[in-house]
């Protein structure tokens, strides 16, 4: 090769190596960006969650404030700690409903019970063999019920961590009421739920699907991806901080994404199933020594109510003749018809958020309303978006899905929006309802990341009150569920549920926002529980929130 050639070669070489230099230094974001193996922000401190893997799990970072008001809510759901018991569990050892009992305390100061009083019922806890159990922890459920009258009220369960439960109930009706106690879980099932959500949504698997000309690919995604040397795709929202992780297909660009998807990891063996057993461990009646039912009789004028504890707060409402009366919020008005709605709704701008338990509403209101047309934008029955509309009387409802993570069909991730990002965009005032529920589909994750999320909303609900504090902002809480295996229990059961909605009251306590207790109204309710409550439950919970934007 001659000197001219070889000058020319070198000169194209260092024009390559100058031009390849000039991209990295303009794309270096990027090129780390592809290449991180584990995403940033990871948990290095203690956690009192214990369902929380601070190996996997990537949590948003919190301020000074947000840690103290943090501690203070996981403080807030601490459970009863439970002997430690090497597995495996012996059944012998584990709260036995059917050798347990409750009994019916005789009316404080004597005398007939009147409609008014506070009814308390002394429960006590045995274990397989028989023996007393000498601590706490065990969930309970209790309910006071006539099903002739279809009257129901939730009861209040005060925990003596030793082996003895106190229950508290309001009289609200007269006639006779039955004492109902169950047994949701023992005691010694507790730590494997704590458990369960671990280091990544235990039961369920998140997937995007790549694309892009004649290549697809699908990858596992997360906030718990477990570490690997995969290079990950980061897709943290720049508005709310909101984490979620995809490992990077091998042969498209993270920008290639367009699908979210679920799969569910049943396994016929369940890591130990006897205290999941239906009808053995869980989900269990408790038989009454004695009577289980009291004779209620209407207060006469000047007697006074006899009342327990007066720090144990009382019942949120109760069923009479099928119909649901508050006792904490708004007298519920009825709307039994077409023309009552629409009248409630005419003029009315209202935006549903969450997952299918509030879909269910804007079901509901279709099937009621002739005149609201629904529109489904995208053909996906499960996430929606989907837009409702009167023309003639004014009503427009949307309804949109509380973004990731959310355990459904294939869908677009451009149709998957945080709560907090539409609440931005929402004008609001005295026209605009905004309703949302988020819980279901977070009970697999570590508490802290539902915390989070709450804390993303709540910033939100903040600043729409701010710029239209007239809006009516109505929020779902959790409801009891239908589990009746290990795996259902364990997946997402009452328990987590139990311990979401928690969380969800007191982050929002204090606030412009109105509650619908559908924790309270599945309880007392004589139907069977059921993460989609049948419709009669939902006929009194929409006379709620149409009383809240009627009063």
């Amino acid at each position: 090769m001659n000197r001219a050639w070889k000058g020319l070669l070198k000169s194209g070489i260092i024009f390559l190596t100058l031009s390849l230099f000039v991209y990295m230094f303009y794309h270096i974001d990027f090129l780390e960006f592809q290449r991180t193996p584990n995403p940033p922000f990871k948990n290095t401190r203690g956690s009192s969650d214990p369902g929380s893997n601070r190996n996997s799990c990537t949590f948003r970072p919190l301020s000074p404030e947000e840690i103290d008001e943090e501690n203070t809510l996981l403080d807030s759901i601490a459970w009863p700690n439970t002997p430690s018991v090497p597995p495996p569990v012996s059944l012998n050892d584990t709260t036995n409903a059917a050798r347990s009992n409750f009994v019916i305390l005789p009316r404080p100061g004597g005398g007939s019970w009147l409609v008014g009083d506070q009814l308390e019922v002394m429960i006590k806890m045995f274990d397989f063999k028989g023996r007393p159990k000498n601590h706490g922890g065990d969930f309970l459920l209790v309910r006071l019920h006539n099903r002739t009258l279809e009257a129901g009220v939730a009861g209040q369960v005060v925990d003596h961590l030793n082996g003895t439960y106190s229950a508290v109930f309001l009289l609200p009706w007269e006639g006779k009421s039955q004492v109902e106690v169950t047994l949701v879980h023992p005691s010694e099932a507790i730590p494997f739920l704590q458990q369960f959500a671990g280091e990544k949504p235990n039961g369920v698997d998140f997937y995007s699907t790549f694309h892009s000309g004649l290549l697809t690919q699908k990858t596992m995604c997360s906030v718990c991806l477990p570490p690997t040397q995969q290079p990950q795709c980061n897709y943290t929202d720049l508005n709310t901080g909101e984490l979620w992780f995809c490992y990077k297909p091998q042969n498209l660009s993270c920008d290639a994404r367009i699908k979210h998807f679920s799969i569910y990891q049943n396994s016929s063996k369940v890591k130990e199933d006897i205290l999941f057993k239906n009808g053995v461990t869980m989900n269990v009646g408790i038989p009454a020594s004695g009577p289980a039912h009291v004779i209620v009789f209407p207060k006469m004028k000047g007697q006074l109510a006899a009342t327990t504890d007066k720090d144990i707060p009382g019942p949120a409402g109760y069923y009479y003749k099928g119909l649901w009366s508050s006792l904490s919020g708004a007298t519920v008005k009825r709307f039994n018809n077409a023309s009552a709605i629409s009248h409630c709704l005419k003029d009315k701008v209202v935006h549903m958020y969450g997952d299918s338990t509030v879909r269910q509403w804007l079901e509901f209101l279709s099937s009621e309303l002739s005149d609201l047309k629904v529109y489904n934008l995208h053909n996906m029955k499960q996430a929606g978006p989907y837009v409702a509309l009167d023309y003639a009387k004014n009503i427009f409802v949307t309804y949109r899905c509380h973004g990731l993570p959310i355990r459904i069909l294939p869908s677009p991730v451009t149709e998957l929006h945080y709560v907090a990002n539409e609440l931005d965009g929402i004008t609001g005032g005295k026209t605009t309802v905004v309703v949302f529920g988020v819980w279901a589909h977070f009970t697999t994750f570590p508490i802290k990341y539902y915390i989070r999320r709450l804390m993303s909303i709540r910033k939100a609900v903040v600043r729409l009150l701010a710029r239209a504090p007239d809006t009516r902002i109505i929020i779902r809480t959790a409801n009891l569920k239908n589990s009746p295996s290990p795996f259902s229990a364990q997946l997402g059961g009452d328990w987590p549920s139990l311990q979401r909605d928690k969380i969800l009251r007191t982050m929002f306590q204090g606030m412009d926002v109105y509650f619908v207790d559908a924790w309270e109204m599945t309880v007392a309710h004589y139907l069977k529980h059921d993460i989609h409550p049948p419709r009669p439950i939902i006929k009194n919970m929409i006379d709620v929130v149409l009383s809240y934007i009627c009063p």
